[in-house]
């Protein structure tokens, strides 16, 4: 499979995952589907990825901005860089359900959360850390 069929199937995919998050938020198998389908092909490809354009020579690129720069001149790297994100994204969104639910904030309040998460990671999570403050009066709220 090359790089670009990698692509284009990595994003429906991840779509797949934030319709469950979004509109199955009392799916009793949607953690499961999501982490243990999901999340698990992304890393799998993410790691064969990385496998096959990856060198330990490449580690010290990350010491500098041309350095990562660099690293994603390589198509493979940059689709890895993206699978990265969407692993990361949906994790990321977990947290927001899971955590919201323990602190009593109602689903329909997340839904612009998830969006900016999915579109925008750490934006939507800063906008759902800034509702709980706002709901719980308590910024260092518990996280698990």
């Amino acid at each position: 499979m090359n790089d670009e069929t990698i692509f284009n199937i990595a994003g429906p995919i991840a779509i797949i995952g934030w319709i469950i998050l979004i509109l199955l938020p009392k799916w009793i198998s949607s953690d499961k589907f999501i982490i243990g389908i999901i999340v698990t092909l992304f890393c799998i490809a993410y790691a064969w990825l990385i496998a096959g354009n990856f060198s330990p020579a490449d580690v010290k690129k990350f010491n500098s901005l041309a350095g990562v720069m660099e690293l994603f001149q390589n198509p493979a790297l940059v689709v890895a860089g993206w699978i990265h994100y969407l692993a990361f994204d949906l994790m990321t969104g977990l947290f927001i359900k899971k955590n919201a639910s323990k602190h009593g904030i109602s689903h329909w309040l997340l839904i612009p959360c998830l969006f900016f998460t999915f579109m925008l990671g750490p934006a939507g999570l800063l906008l759902y850390l800034l509702l709980r403050f706002i709901i719980t009066k308590n910024y260092f709220a518990d996280n698990f």
